[in-house]
């Protein structure tokens, strides 16, 4: 059961930033790269806030409105996921840009995002979150526009349980007390404990991925090291990396 006061995503972030600020919320390697990220339950919010002003302020999205998210499972994709709950924008991973009111896409996608008729946002998903060397035409570099927006935020309407929040493909859109009750019960399924450290090789685009790599482990206290290109990680590698991030479950 959650208190209403966690009844929506941005409740339950609120409440881990009320628990204990400081403890490590998302964990993220790039096998790929060798990049290692570990956010803080402060750090993270820090980046939801100043991320939601932007989509709020800078990219004049209202509630209601279609984000398509195109990213990989990413330490900034879960920022933009919490973001969106934030402001009352209903998220749409993998979603089709040219039905979107606008769009965020990873390096890979630039061209399938230019449908969007509507503000676009690249991310080059580079280390330590660097800028692409060239702005890709038609896009804002989500390096360059973050780091100015204010480090708190408040939406200019609210946005409760019953407020429209998340559309998967094939699914209907759920409201934010829906995307809540649902990370609670696939918690639940998953086994997940209360402070719960869940290693997560899914991708994002898939309610599965999306509760294993952050929602349900923030439902339940808990925290996610998100591995991604992490295919050709044999088993004494993954063995290794779940004893160093102590992880208690792997999905």
């Amino acid at each position: 059961m959650t208190s209403p006061a966690q009844d929506t995503p941005a409740g339950l972030l609120a409440s881990a930033l009320r628990g204990d600020p400081g403890r490590p919320l998302i964990t993220f390697y790039d096998d790929a790269t060798g990049e290692r990220v570990e956010l803080s339950v402060a750090t993270f919010a820090n980046w939801v806030a100043k991320t939601a002003n932007l989509l709020q302020d800078e990219l004049g999205a209202q509630p209601g409105d279609r984000l398509a998210l195109l990213l990989p499972a990413h330490w900034q994709t879960a920022v933009w996921l919490l973001a969106g709950f934030s402001t009352g924008v209903v998220v749409a991973p993998g979603a089709d840009p040219a039905a979107a009111d606008l769009v965020v896409s990873g390096p890979d996608t630039l061209q399938q995002a230019r449908a969007c008729g509507g503000e676009r946002v690249a991310l080059a998903l580079r280390p330590l979150g660097g800028r692409f060397p060239q702005v890709p035409p038609g896009f804002l570099d989500y390096a360059v526009e973050v780091p100015g927006q204010g480090d708190r935020f408040v939406p200019y309407a609210p946005v409760g349980a019953g407020s429209p929040a998340m559309h998967l493909a094939g699914e209907e859109t759920m409201t934010a007390g829906a995307v809540v009750e649902r990370a609670v019960a696939a918690a639940e399924a998953y086994g997940m404990a209360p402070g719960a450290r869940v290693l997560s090789r899914l991708p994002f685009d898939s309610w599965s991925g999306l509760a294993a790599g952050l929602l349900g482990p923030l439902a339940v206290g808990g925290s996610a090291v998100l591995c991604r290109n992490a295919a050709a990680l044999g088993a004494e590698q993954l063995a290794a990396r779940e004893a160093t991030e102590r992880v208690t479950l792997t999905v």
